[in-house]
């Protein structure tokens, strides 16, 4: 008697044989894909790189060396507010603007220094035991590469007012530019009540000596160092705690403008130190990463400030206040180069056969021409750099022999 319903076919089984990937990976035994799958995820070891060694002296480096990675770097990691390093796996983003912030989680604040094999545990070879005298800080140790921890004009660390105000004083040097730009306006009160430069510079000497005794006798004696950068701190840059402060050099560069040159020169040299130092500084601060950099610490910007400066000061003096102020009684006689009239040197005229009068200019060519030579005079001085002297005597010296140079020989 036949079933009505009709009996499956048995069916055909199929053995788990590895595909081709997974037999060239199986060693012995059976091997699950499970297991191939876990075995392709992981990275493959590099090749053992076996050192050369060299038999001759005579002969070139270990080859072994270009196929090495490149070493990971020993120095200190600095990293985000937010950001954690774990096991040295995520390494965070550098900052070129300058040192990040310490929070709980042990990340670096910009106030604090680096850290050392003293204070870490780290060993890099170069750092050295940070000196403690009262006010020198570690970055003190690293003359070279304190740029790369802060854009501002020194390492942060060693006065406690640029750590409070950061932007203030420390970045932007408020209280010291607006020092700076106040003895131009305190030399122009000067020149209109009638005071002679001759009168000027026996107070300047008289400034200089007790403040350069001071300077000397606060690196003599860590104490007076650290109740003079107590006082002074907020007109100081960092630097300046190991240094010699920018006063006198100030002092010693307005001497000799107004004691050797005429006296519209050394007033124009002054003028020319007090503002276009000060807006080559912070326009070339403000926008000199996006213009040329012309050398360390000088860029495109700033030293187009200067001359757009050096210019508005020289239209301003010579061509407005000047005719204004005097004469005195007690001027003296060439004490003033610019008279609003420029010619060519005799020489130069009859080398180009032209008369005294086609080679005169005088009114608004004039003055345009040399406020145009001032502004130049002005961005030069400012960016050159001689034997590393500070731009507080460099700016009037080589101003005012530009100026006095310029005039001698075109002046009428």
């Amino acid at each position: 008697m036949s079933n009505a319903q009709p009996i499956p076919a048995t069916p055909r089984v199929i053995s788990p044989s590895p595909t081709p990937s997974e037999t060239s990976e199986q060693t012995e035994g059976y091997f699950t894909r499970s297991a191939a799958r876990r075995s392709r995820t992981k990275s493959p070891q590099p090749d053992t790189i076996r050192e050369e060694k060299n038999k001759d002296d005579s002969e070139g480096s270990d080859s072994s060396l270009d196929k090495r990675a490149r070493t990971r770097s020993r120095s200190p990691i600095l990293a985000q507010a937010d950001g954690v390093l774990v096991n040295g796996t995520t390494k965070p983003p550098r900052r070129m603007s300058g040192l990040t912030s310490r929070t709980s989680t042990g990340v670096i604040k910009k106030s604090e220094p680096l850290p050392t094999k003293h204070t870490v545990g780290l060993t890099n070879g170069n750092a050295l035991p940070p000196q403690v005298n009262g006010h020198l800080s570690p970055y003190s140790q690293i003359k070279k590469s304190w740029r790369e921890f802060s854009r501002s004009p020194s390492p942060l660390g060693l006065i406690p007012l640029h750590r409070h105000y950061r932007y203030l004083i420390h970045k932007h040097e408020i209280p010291r530019k607006a020092l700076h730009v106040s003895i131009g306006f305190l030399t122009l009160q000067l020149y209109r009540a009638g005071f002679q430069t001759g009168a000027i510079t026996p107070w300047l000497i008289g400034l200089f000596i007790p403040i350069a005794s001071v300077d000397l006798l606060r690196h003599r004696y860590p104490t007076v160092n650290r109740f003079y950068v107590k006082c002074l701190g907020a007109l100081m840059r960092e630097t300046e705690v190991d240094g010699y402060n920018g006063v006198i050099w100030y002092l010693l560069g307005a001497y000799v403008a107004l004691r050797f040159y005429p006296n519209d020169v050394g007033v124009m040299s002054i003028l020319l130190l007090s503002w276009c130092d000060t807006a080559a500084s912070t326009f070339g601060r403000l926008y000199g990463r996006y213009t040329i950099r012309l050398r360390r610490g000088k860029s495109l910007a700033g030293s187009l400030a200067a001359m757009c400066t050096g210019i508005l000061a020289a239209w301003f003096f010579w061509g407005w206040l000047a005719p204004r102020t005097g004469p005195f009684p007690d001027d003296p006689v060439g004490g003033f180069m610019f008279k609003g009239v420029l010619s060519l040197p005799e020489k130069a005229r009859e080398l180009l056969g032209w008369s005294k009068e086609a080679s005169t200019i005088t009114g608004t060519t004039a003055m345009a021409v040399m406020s145009i030579t001032t502004g130049l005079i002005a961005s030069f001085s400012e960016f050159v750099d001689i034997f590393s002297w500070d731009d507080n005597l460099t700016i009037p010296l080589i101003s005012s022999a530009g100026l006095w140079l310029f005039l001698k020989a075109f002046g009428s």
